[in-house]
């Protein structure tokens, strides 16, 4: 009987001793965007992967309003790892834009860059962007990059958001169920490309979409918010219908973490990232653009992290003297 009890000692003592180890689990949350984007799936992904391969650690990914919020969250401490737009990055790191105070964020990535879609259907009367003046538009999430990049190319075109047109501020899901409704005549989304929702609004039966070309405002966007916006192209069918290439503005995006983070654990998922890239472009060919090569070429505005900063060393990537 003593050596039962002995036994049943020692159990709950090596119980007592084991459950903190395992509350030591380490859990991260990646700030993501809505599910009709590019940000969540590809999100979810880095989350599989990372907790696949760091162990102890599990990762979460999570629907939210994309870039100006997941900043907030980053610089409050209340997410670990964000996607964000270069220009919000910025924004964010320097005290612009929404920002009232300057947070403490890092690149941990740069993956890929978004393509400024301003999109609109036959029948809307809209085949330039001086025809948006009057109209029913969506210029993305309230709080989101998208919406700041909109707001950005609508007034280089001279059109005041507030006074020149009927604006809502819906997602890009949210905003192509409103344009099948005929509840709007065009809108505004910045990712990448194809995205999800847009794809489906292009496979619409009875619907012809159409991208309109900006590119002639990138120099005002360069000039007044620095070599941020550059030109680019949605490459013709890339969409279902779309005959020509759009000429766009693009913007890079960047995966966000807080300075504070520990540097073995930064070291670990930037290893992670660019390692598993293949499982990443499994889930969203945007992925292939993650190139560990090309990190310190310009695409992102603000400091990496010193952990990433390792790893790239390591790798022979160094910031250019």
């Amino acid at each position: 009987m003593k050596n039962l009890y002995r036994t049943l000692l020692a159990a709950v003592a090596g119980a007592l001793i084991t459950a903190p180890a395992l509350a030591q689990q380490t859990r991260l949350s990646i700030a993501t965007g809505g599910t009709g984007g590019v940000y969540y799936p590809m999100g979810g992904a880095i989350a599989s992967v990372i907790t696949k391969n760091i162990p102890g650690v599990e990762a979460t990914a999570e629907v939210t309003s994309a870039s100006v919020d997941n900043m907030r969250l980053i610089g409050a401490g209340k997410a670990d790892i964000a996607f964000s737009l270069a220009d919000t990055a910025w924004d964010a790191y320097t005290a612009g834009g929404k920002f009232k105070d300057k947070l403490p964020v890092r690149a941990l990535a740069v993956i890929y860059t978004n393509q400024s879609h301003w999109v609109t259907v036959e029948g809307s009367g809209i085949e330039k962007m001086a025809d948006l003046k009057g109209k029913r538009i969506a210029t993305g999430a309230a709080g989101s990059g998208t919406e700041v990049i909109a707001l950005r190319i609508l007034e280089a075109y001279g059109i005041d958001p507030e006074k020149d047109v009927k604006r809502e501020k819906l997602s890009v899901a949210e905003s192509v169920n409103a344009i099948k409704d005929r509840k709007i005549d065009a809108f505004f989304w910045s990712g990448g490309v194809p995205t999800a929702a847009v794809t489906d609004l292009s496979a619409t039966p009875g619907v012809k979409m159409k991208l309109l070309d900006h590119t002639e405002v990138v120099p005002a966007l360069a000039k007044k918010y620095g070599p941020i916006y550059v030109p680019g192209r949605i490459p013709a069918k890339s969409y279902a219908g779309q005959d020509k290439d759009a000429q766009i503005s693009v913007v890079w995006n960047v995966l966000v973490v807080n300075e504070s983070m520990d540097e073995k654990l930064a070291y670990q998922i930037a290893k992670t990232i660019f390692e598993k890239k293949a499982d990443l472009v499994a889930t969203h060919k945007e992925a292939q653009n993650i190139v560990l090569e090309t990190q310190l070429d310009g695409g992102s505005p603000i400091p990496f992290h010193p952990g990433v900063l390792k790893y790239l060393a390591e790798k022979g990537i160094r910031p250019k003297q």
